[in-house]
């Protein structure tokens, strides 16, 4: 009779709920002042140093193309050839006149030589043998002319062989095979890819802070992901009249720290301009909701809270400086999507 009193009173018992798991507490870092270097940031764009175009110096048609774009080159290859039959004819014209005018000369010199020994037996005047020098002189004169003429058009002819200046990459061909190159007309665009430098504007009230020397200048590069110290910082004399901002130029260092960096590249010069006393927290506690920009503040007591934030800065070593929203001594989450899972099963619990 016992037992089955006790059978039934366990069955009308309630079941008892079992027992929710605690939330883990995510990982966190306080909200401290530091001091930091003061980073002014400027955008620019990488350059060549050395950058040439490579123009025709004389007229004719392209009949040989030996570079493209993309091409890397070494000095003095050729590049492009011009139809050299025009120059050729110009330079064997040249030399038939040297031998013309070597020939006048040599009959000029007997006619002066014979002269003056007839003027030495009284049979000519002087008359004569000023005139037989004058002879001379201008037979002299004419084969330096003609030696001239045939230097500048060897020079000329040598002219129809574009070559490289320096080694460095193709970056532009301007003309096709087949075209007519003039004078002054560019063929090429090249640039030497181991010597680069940033150029940024920036305004004249910071070029005092900023300097001359390398210590703590960099250049970031965003299509590489990379941020590179820079060899040497030159600030230009001149002034824009309109912006009130110097150029200023960062010499990158070669090698694989700039490697796949070209002219025209995007980039954004940093400056160390001096050190202040900020609020931080890490950067990867922030946490973005649209455009609110907040982090997750984890109490003494264990409760979870989002706190919008208002932000500055970034700094070189990824924390974030906080202008409102957070006070020094608090701690926030690192991981805001720990955090939020945490604070989603605390709200479950109650």
């Amino acid at each position: 009779m016992n037992r089955t009193i006790l059978l039934i009173a366990l069955a009308a018992a309630p079941l008892a709920a079992p027992a929710q798991p605690a939330a883990a507490q995510p990982a966190t870092a306080p909200v401290e002042f530091r001091e930091v270097t003061e980073v002014y940031a400027a955008d620019g764009v990488v350059e060549a140093v050395r950058q040439s175009t490579v123009a025709a110096q004389i007229a004719g048609r392209i009949v040989e193309l030996r570079a493209d774009v993309g091409d890397r080159v070494a000095k003095g290859q050729v590049l492009a050839r011009i139809d050299e039959r025009e120059a050729a004819q110009v330079v064997a014209s040249n030399e038939a006149q040297i031998a013309r005018a070597t020939a006048d000369l040599a009959n000029a010199r007997s006619n002066l030589e014979r002269n003056r020994k007839l003027f030495e037996k009284q049979y000519v005047s002087q008359a004569a043998v000023d005139r037989s020098q004058a002879e001379f002189d201008a037979a002299a004169a004419a084969l330096a002319a003609a030696k001239a003429g045939t230097g500048a058009a060897t020079a000329a002819r040598s002219y129809t062989v574009i070559a490289a200046p320096f080694s460095g990459v193709i970056a532009e061909r301007s003309v096709q095979l087949g075209e007519m190159a003039q004078p002054g007309r560019p063929v090429f665009t090249m640039f030497d890819p181991s010597d680069l430098r940033v150029a940024v504007s920036v305004p004249e009230d910071v070029i005092a802070r900023v300097g001359t020397g390398a210590r703590g200048a960099s250049a970031e590069l965003p299509a590489l992901a990379k941020t590179v110290p820079a060899r040497s910082v030159t600030v230009l004399p001149a002034a824009d009249a309109r912006t009130h901002t110097k150029l200023v130029r960062l010499d990158l260092p070669d090698g694989d720290a700039t490697k796949g960096a070209y002219p025209g590249m995007f980039a954004r010069a940093q400056f160390a301009t001096g050190s202040a006393r900020k609020l931080l927290i890490p950067g990867r506690a922030v946490a973005y909701r649209s455009e609110v920009a907040g982090a997750y503040v984890v109490t003494a007591a264990g409760e979870i809270r989002f706190r919008q934030l208002r932000l500055g800065e970034k700094t070189a070593d990824g924390e974030i400086e906080v202008l409102a929203g957070l006070s020094a001594g608090e701690r926030v989450a690192l991981d805001p999507v720990a955090a939020l899972s945490a604070l989603k099963q605390a709200a479950v619990g109650k």
